[in-house]
């Protein structure tokens, strides 16, 4: 008897994951009935059918779920695949939102950061001119109010990894033959970093480029470092508050050089 009681709390301390049950966030539920609605996925998937390999290799994540995903990162703020690979892992509302089961895991970062690297820029403008599309039937986009605002964001691409656009000499180079110059036969990290912070005028982008990421700039961020980086800006409809346009530029662009290619981007998707 007195076992039989045991056995029974400890069956209530565990539930089977077929039983979880989840009402889902309000906000995201209403988005995915208007997703399905308007054929999100269907639309997707023939979007990204050309970027299927004819014999198969890892498995895939499907483009329903890769772009929900990003939806969640921009909802919710996070600006990494890590970010928004670890949120999704944590929360059943948005399991929901992914179409995912319990016994299904998300897409991991890496997933997404491969899956974002192969689908092509055009590939991801048709998905966000698409939902342009969605808010425009809503009566969500008026067009007749457009603020433009920019930022400055550091690029993936590491300073020392530049190189010399005229001979692709890289920087670490560059300093070894100035330490050599001025006497020092040897010269140790802390030696090149020495020289290289008593150089004046030192990362000028008529001279200097990164090899995997041409469009960055050397630039000096706002908390006074500098980094290579790119000024993204984006048109918003302020009626509304609807993203209209989304231009990046090099990270040393004056607003005058870029604010005619966003409006004329944003003129483009109305």
């Amino acid at each position: 008897m007195a076992m039989g009681r045991r056995r029974a709390k400890q069956e209530a301390l565990f539930v089977p994951h077929r039983q979880l049950r989840n009402e889902g966030h309000p906000f995201y539920a209403a988005l995915e009935r208007v997703l399905h609605r308007e054929g999100f996925d269907a639309f997707v998937e023939v979007q990204c059918a050309s970027f299927y390999a004819a014999r198969m290799g890892r498995p895939s994540v499907a483009p329903g779920i890769y772009f929900r995903c990003l939806m969640v990162g921009y909802f919710e703020g996070l600006g990494s695949e890590r970010g928004i690979a670890g949120r999704v892992a944590d929360s059943l509302s948005l399991r929901q939102f992914l179409g995912l089961p319990l016994s299904t895991p998300p897409p991991d970062h890496s997933t997404l950061s491969r899956t974002r690297r192969l689908l092509d820029l055009e590939t991801h403008g048709a998905v966000f001119t698409w939902i342009l599309g969605v808010l425009a039937t809503a009566g969500l986009v008026k067009g007749e109010t457009v603020g433009i605002d920019a930022t400055t964001l550091e690029a993936n691409a590491a300073l020392r990894s530049i190189v010399r656009r005229a001979d692709g000499q890289s920087y670490e180079a560059f300093l070894t033959e100035l330490a050599q110059a001025s006497g020092i036969a040897t010269p140790t990290r802390e030696d090149l970093a020495r020289l290289d912070r008593k150089r004046s005028k030192k990362g000028s982008n008529a001279e200097w480029r990164h090899p995997h990421d041409p469009d960055a700039q050397i630039t000096k961020m706002k908390d006074g470092q500098t980094h290579l980086a790119h000024k993204q800006e984006h048109a918003v409809d302020l009626e509304t508050g609807a993203v209209l346009a989304v231009t990046l530029a090099g990270g040393t662009a004056h607003d005058t050089q870029t604010l005619g290619p966003t409006l004329a981007a944003a003129n483009a998707t109305l």
